[in-house]
């Protein structure tokens, strides 16, 4: 008789910071499936790591048994009647199901409910736990900017993360964790879990897998599995802008049986992330200086606005980068540039207006109008286009709702319906914005950007910034975090 694995998502990761509140609407206009929708092999979703799962099971013969599928983008705290909503339709789902051999979950690590500073995702495995029993193994897929948390390490449950940011294995974790399900239900593997953690934040900007401090950690990780020490090693630099108590760098391994082996190297990586701790500078640069530099140097120069960052949870609507831009004069100058801004009541002008008008424009400051305010500036309306895309480095389709390029001058301002991710330069392509033909292109962004517009730039700068996503973490206003933390104190 065929194995019956459950299969589902519900992620969000929450910005204590960002002035949008998380409500249901919030998931359904970003994912919704129920069900058989889970099995269409035309997924839509953002979190591929589903996708993953049912590729091994498909391949090992085993039966998914579909939940649920939803996320949202990065944004404020989920209301306490969505995360209900949302957890209930999982947990009777589940309970529908009848008899299961596993389930297999991709949550983000780093949603939070209203109220409840204690973590939306412990509550969501804690539950699941209270419908399948002792017995019947959990398996989740997180991202590495989770929140990790003791009570998140319930009996029975394992966890794997992205092991890289930018994030382009995600697919791929979700495979990982699907193949520990078979060999710990065939009994080839008995994982277990240990979670070492330090009081550090560190900025986006700085905790990239590719290079800088965060490199030796990762390899380190990546040698401890090679070498069979460990089944899986996963590094969390952590959502950096969320405000509540035990925030921190963690170290999350599954070891085969051997809980003290999984403490030794959950430890020695910690360790090794605690030593570089002041090597985690994100290397910032003024906003004017960055505009200074792309202007005057051949080539193109794209910088990261990580402030007004919407994979982060930021609304995308920040106008520091165009203000600063009039000032600088960039909208008189030979050489083009490019950059966006999440603004409604714009694109539905321009789709009204169609191309070719001139019209005066409050851009800017939509969702975020504590933060500024919208400039006042003409600009004629290039194109209009319905915001669809697909990224050319992964396997993901944007939305980005209906939006328009707007010329002020030498500048482009791609200005769109949604928030929406800021990784991949097809997001200009796909509006007829070639980066090679500007000196400047602007990504709100603070770091999965580089994958993409690294191949295109001859160099990336990050400014400095405000907004929700501040990558500066001596000016995130912080209230809540347990101190003493590190870069905040001296440590």
């Amino acid at each position: 008789m065929s194995l019956r694995i459950a299969v589902g998502l519900l992620s969000q990761e929450t910005n204590s910071f960002s002035p949008m509140p998380t409500v249901l609407e919030t998931f359904q206009q970003c994912l919704y499936l129920r069900g058989e929708e889970l099995l269409d092999p035309n997924f839509p979703g953002l979190s591929v790591d589903v996708p993953g799962f049912l590729s091994v099971l498909k391949e090992a013969g085993v039966t998914p048994v579909p939940l649920i599928a939803t996320e949202a983008l990065a944004s404020g705290a989920l209301t306490r009647v969505t995360f209900e909503t949302l957890v209930n339709d999982l947990e009777q789902r589940l309970r529908a199901a009848g008899k299961v051999d596993g389930l297999l979950l991709a949550l983000h690590g780093a949603l939070m409910v209203e109220g409840d500073d204690r973590g939306g995702d412990s509550g969501i495995i804690e539950r699941m736990r209270a419908v399948l029993g002792p017995d019947v193994p959990i398996g989740i897929a997180f991202d590495l900017h989770g929140h990790m948390t003791p009570r998140m390490l319930q009996p029975n449950c394992f966890h794997i993360a992205f092991q890289t940011y930018p994030h382009i294995d995600i697919y791929e974790t979700g495979q990982r964790a699907a193949r520990l399900m078979l060999d710990t239900i065939a009994g080839r593997r008995k994982p277990v879990m240990a979670l070492v953690k330090r009081p550090m934040v560190l900025s986006a900007s700085a905790a990239r897998t590719t290079d800088g401090p965060l490199l030796p950690v990762v390899e380190a990780a990546r040698e401890a599995e090679r070498l069979g020490r460990v089944l899986h090693a996963s590094l969390f630099p952590v959502q950096p802008w969320l405000d509540i108590p035990d925030l921190g760098f963690a170290a999350l391994v599954c070891a085969d049986g051997d809980r003290a082996v999984a403490e030794k190297v959950a430890t020695e990586l910690a360790d090794m992330a605690w030593a570089r701790r002041h090597e985690f500078d994100p290397n910032l640069i003024s906003l004017s200086e960055a505009i200074r530099i792309g202007l005057s140097s051949a080539g193109l120069t794209v910088v990261g606005d990580a402030g007004d960052s919407p994979s982060g949870g930021a609304a995308a609507d920040g106008a520091a980068v165009l203000r600063a831009l009039l000032a600088a004069g960039a909208d008189r100058d030979e050489r083009l540039t490019y950059l966006t801004l999440c603004d409604p009541p714009a694109a539905a002008l321009a789709h009204r207006a169609g191309v070719g008008a001139q019209l005066e424009w409050r851009l800017g400051h939509h969702y975020s109008r504590q933060d500024g305010q919208p400039v006042v500036c003409t600009g004629e309306i290039l194109r209009i286009s319905d915001g669809e895309y697909q990224m050319r480095d992964q396997d993901l389709h944007v939305r980005m709702g209906p939006s328009a390029v707007i010329a002020i001058g030498s500048l482009r301002v791609l200005v769109r319906t949604s928030p929406s991710l800021e990784w991949d330069s097809q997001m200009y392509y796909s509006v007829g914005l070639d980066p090679h033909a500007a000196a400047l292109v602007f990504a709100k962004s603070p770091g999965g950007f580089r994958h993409s517009f690294g191949r295109l730039a001859d160099r990336i700068f990050m400014a400095d910034t405000p907004g929700p996503t501040c990558a500066n973490m001596l000016r995130v206003p912080f209230t809540k975090v347990t101190r003493p933390l590190y870069p905040l104190d001296a440590i």
